[in-house]
C-alpha cells in the first residue's frame, strides 16, 4: 500500500502548478516500472501511447510476488500520472492510510493503484483501456 511521506497532509487535493511540482512529482517517480520499461525499450513520456506500450510488455515479473506487488503500485501511479497530466481537471487526492486516487472532473474517484495491481497480476484491466474509459467520462 502506498504511504504518504512524513509531514504530508493526508486529505490533500492539489491542483495546478502545486500538483505538478508537489505530490504529482512524488507519485510520478515509479522507479521499478521505469526500469522494467527501459529494459524493454519503452519510453515512459507520460503519454497515453506509453500506456499502450506498457500493455504490450512481457510480464516477466509475475513469477516474483514481491516484484509484482511493487510493479502494480508503480503501474497504478504511472496511470494516475498520465491521467492527471492529460485530462483537464483531473487531480490527485491522498487519503490517510490509503492509496492515492485520481479525482476526475465529474468528481468520480479512481483507485489507480488497484487498477495497477490488476494489470501487474493478471494483465487486466489494460492500462490503456483504463485511460480510454476515463477519457469517455
Amino acid at each position: 500500500m502506498w504511504r504518504a511521506r512524513r509531514g504530508e497532509t493526508a486529505d490533500t487535493e492539489r491542483t495546478g502548478a502545486a500538483a505538478g511540482e508537489g505530490i504529482g512529482e512524488l507519485l510520478a517517480e515509479c522507479e521499478l516500472l521505469r526500469e522494467q520499461a527501459e529494459q524493454a525499450g519503452i519510453v515512459l513520456d507520460d503519454s497515453p501511447d506509453s500506456l499502450a506500450a506498457l500493455d504490450q510488455m512481457q510480464p516477466r515479473w509475475r513469477d516474483d510476488p514481491e516484484a509484482s506487488e511493487w510493479l502494480g503500485n508503480d503501474a497504478g501511479l504511472y496511470l494516475g500520472t498520465v491521467i492527471v497530466r492529460t485530462v483537464p481537471g483531473a487531480v490527485w487526492r491522498v487519503w490517510p492510510r490509503g492509496n492515492p486516487v485520481v479525482v476526475l472532473p465529474g468528481g468520480r474517484e479512481l483507485d489507480v493503484v488497484e487498477i495497477g495491481h490488476g494489470w501487474a497480476a493478471d494483465g487486466y484491466p489494460e492500462l490503456s483501456a483504463a485511460y480510454a474509459e476515463v477519457r469517455v467520462d
